[in-house]
C-alpha cells in the first residue's frame, strides 16, 4: 500500500482526547491531525517522535490531516492507522503473499455469516482438490504494542475482540473454517503474543478459539516513509 499523494513529515507534540494529535510540520506550522486509533497506543505516541500525515482536500472534513505513521527514536516505523490493517491484508490476499492463504480464489470484506451474530473482516473462498468452493471467515487485528522485540495484542481491554474470538470458535466447532490474523504494523516486532497481562478475558477467548480449531496467524509489515506492505509470517506464541 503506497500513500498517494506523499505523506507530510512532522514531529509529534502530543496525542490527546484519543482521536487528536498536534504535530509540528517541517515548515514550523502546527496542525491538529485525526488519530485513527482507538487503542492505548502504548509506545506509539511519544512526544518528539517523527510522524507522517496524509492530507485531504475534502472540504467537508473537520480535520484536514490524518496521522498514518510514527517513527520511534531508534528508527522503527509504526502504522498508526488501524483501518489500514484490512487494506494491507486485502492486498496480501490479492498478491498471494502468505502461504496459508495462497489458494484463496476470492474474498469479500465485512461479511456476517448466515449463522452468526458478528460481522467479520473477510469472507474467503478456497477451492479444494475436488474444485468445490469452501467458505472461510477471517478476523484481522492490528498489532503495534512492542515490548523489546515482542509484540502484544491487545493494548487495551477489548470486549468486542473477545466476542469475535468466541464467535469464530463457535463457527469452527460447527465445521466452518475460520481464522484470526494479527497484522503487525511495527517494524521492531519479531514475534507476537496475546497480552494476557492487559486483557485476560481476551487471552482466554483466543485459547478457546485455538482449541476449537480456529487457525491463528501473525504477519509483519515492511514500512517506510511512503508505503506499507504486509510481507511475511511471524512466530505466534500462544
Amino acid at each position: 500500500m503506497e500513500f498517494s499523494p506523499s505523506l507530510l513529515r512532522g514531529t509529534l507534540i502530543k496525542r490527546y482526547k484519543r482521536f487528536l494529535a498536534d504535530v509540528e510540520l517541517e515548515d514550523g506550522t502546527v496542525v491538529t491531525a485525526h488519530c485513527p486509533n482507538t487503542g492505548a497506543m502504548t509506545g506509539c505516541a511519544q512526544p518528539g517522535y517523527t510522524v507522517y500525515l496524509s492530507e485531504s482536500n475534502n472540504p467537508k472534513r473537520k480535520l484536514k490531516y490524518t496521522w498514518e505513521l510514527a517513527q520511534t527514536f531508534d528508527g522503527h516505523f509504526i502504522g498508526i492507522n488501524t483501518h489500514n490493517a484490512n487494506k494491507l491484508v486485502a492486498e496480501a490476499l490479492d498478491n498471494k503473499v502468505l502461504d496459508e492463504f495462497s489458494d484463496i480464489t476470492d474474498w469479500k470484506a465485512e461479511v456476517t455469516p448466515p449463522t452468526a451474530n458478528s460481522r467479520f473482516d473477510f469472507a474467503l473462498t478456497r477451492q479444494d482438490d475436488g474444485h468445490q468452493k469452501l467458505m472461510e471467515y477471517m478476523e484481522v487485528k492490528s498489532v503495534t504494542l512492542a515490548e523489546q522485540d515482542k509484540g502484544f495484542f491487545p493494548d487495551a481491554v477489548t470486549q468486542r475482540g473477545a466476542k469475535h474470538c468466541l464467535e469464530l470458535a463457535r463457527l469452527a466447532e460447527s465445521g466452518i473454517k475460520t481464522s484470526l490474523l494479527f497484522c503487525v504494523q511495527h517494524t521492531g516486532i519479531q514475534s507476537v503474543r496475546v497480552a494476557e497481562h492487559i486483557d485476560p478475558t481476551y487471552a482466554n477467548s483466543v485459547k478457546v478459539a485455538a482449541s476449537a480449531g480456529v487457525s491463528i496467524f501473525a504477519a509483519s509489515c515492511a514500512i517506510d516513509e511512503q508505503k506499507i506492505l504486509l510481507n511475511q509470517a511471524l512466530p505466534l506464541i500462544l
